[in-house]
């Protein structure tokens, strides 16, 4: 029989077993074929600025990055992320010896996790995340240990007992995402510094996802590795796709010492060796954009935050308010619905509109069975639509 072997042993390793086609891509095939309106998948429906789109013509029209680009990227670009680290917080690096360009963000995660993780390792993320924290923990063969963010006055919030009571001797990394997706929640400076005395004093590593560090609208965002004694522990994961709007791209890049960013390199040499290369000499330029193109992006998404927010309560939805990223997390119970996956499900049918079940961001799916995720990074006349419709749902 195709695509078997002769032992009829499966062809995907029992690490990945778990792992199918995903949510987004199901999600998107739906709204392609009804037509529906895709508030699923976090992706822009516009390009960002211009003059950085006309940096990578020019760097295209001027041969530069069409050949394979240096491995830990080009010189401009990481010269450019080490100065956004400094100017924004004050963090210096060596754009030498401690910064690494990747293939966005996911490919940072999961080069970070198959250098630093042993098979058996313990990982401690918080839960609801991204679904490629459980895949890249998988494929290094390690063990995935959530700790649940819940529901609290209108966010959702980490309970720092629950934090400390999951670390063991076993436990070898935490895996940090604020501000944190799918949730909306910003970890607070006190929380960070209550994460930060607990892995220094059980000397973890820290890895962390920070690509939408630019999109906080309540509260702050402050990098783990400000924090005393950890710098040295921590690996700091951004990206361009999330600021700039152009997430097809692919540019992330990893900040850290010398020790973490050369053990990175060498997970990340053999995934994709090197990627983007012109997209990288345009991303350093938006790097340097003034502070007004930021403040700008973050006032525009505020609006929008506020625009879905406002038209999924008015649609019966419970609803919690964002404190960053470009999500809004709902409670369909409101509606009478227990059942995300059922719910988004019929929902391009029932309302042309498309989202997405939390659930696929636990290990324990009855604790996100009843909330559902809608992506507000479109066009204000797009999610305008989308709550007409909603509404009359």
């Amino acid at each position: 029989m195709a695509g078997m072997t002769s032992s009829s042993r499966p062809l995907l390793n029992r690490r990945l077993a778990e792992f199918g086609t995903t949510i987004f891509a199901e999600m998107s095939a739906l709204a392609v074929q009804t037509g529906a309106i895709n508030l699923g998948q976090g992706f822009p429906d516009t390009d960002g600025p211009e003059e950085v789109r006309e940096a990578a013509v020019r760097a295209l029209r001027d041969g530069r990055g069409n050949q394979y680009p240096p491995g830990p990227g080009v010189p401009e670009l990481r010269t450019a992320i080490a100065a956004h680290q400094q100017r924004r917080y004050g963090l210096a690096y060596d754009p030498d010896t401690e910064v690494l360009v990747t293939a966005g963000a996911t490919e940072a995660i999961a080069a970070s996790l198959l250098a630093l993780l042993e098979p058996g390792d313990e990982v401690i993320a918080l839960e609801p995340y991204y679904d490629s924290y459980a895949a890249g923990i998988a494929m290094a063969g390690g063990t995935r240990v959530p700790v649940t963010l819940r529901p609290h006055e209108g966010s959702f919030r980490l309970d720092l007992d629950e934090l400390r009571a999951a670390v063991t001797g076993r436990t070898r990394l935490l895996l940090l995402n604020t501000p944190h997706n799918p949730t909306g929640t910003v970890l607070t400076r006190a929380e960070l510094a209550a994460i930060a005395e607990l892995a220094v004093e059980r000397d973890l590593l820290v890895v962390t996802d920070e690509v939408y560090e630019h999109l906080v609208f309540d509260g702050e965002h402050v990098p783990l590795a400000t924090f005393p004694g950890m710098r040295e522990r921590t690996v700091t994961i951004g990206s361009a796709g999330k600021t700039f709007s152009f997430t097809g791209w692919k540019v992330g890049w990893v900040t850290a010492t010398p020790a973490l960013v050369t053990a990175v390199r060498s997970a990340k040499q053999f995934l994709t060796y090197v990627s983007a290369g012109p997209f990288q000499y345009a991303v350093a330029e938006a790097l340097a954009l003034p502070d007004t193109y930021f403040t700008a992006f973050r006032e525009d998404m505020l609006a929008k935050r506020d625009l879905l927010a406002a038209g999924l309560a008015e649609a019966g939805f419970g609803v919690f308010r964002p404190a960053g990223t470009y999500f809004v997390t709902t409670d369909i119970r409101p509606l009478g619905e227990t059942d995300g996956f059922a719910f988004c499900r019929a929902l391009p049918e029932r309302a042309g509109v498309v989202a997405i079940p939390n659930a696929v961001f636990y290990d324990h799916r009855e604790e996100g069975a009843p909330f559902v995720r809608f992506a507000f990074c479109k066009q204000t006349g797009v999610l305008e639509e989308a709550v007409k419709r909603l509404r009359a749902m």
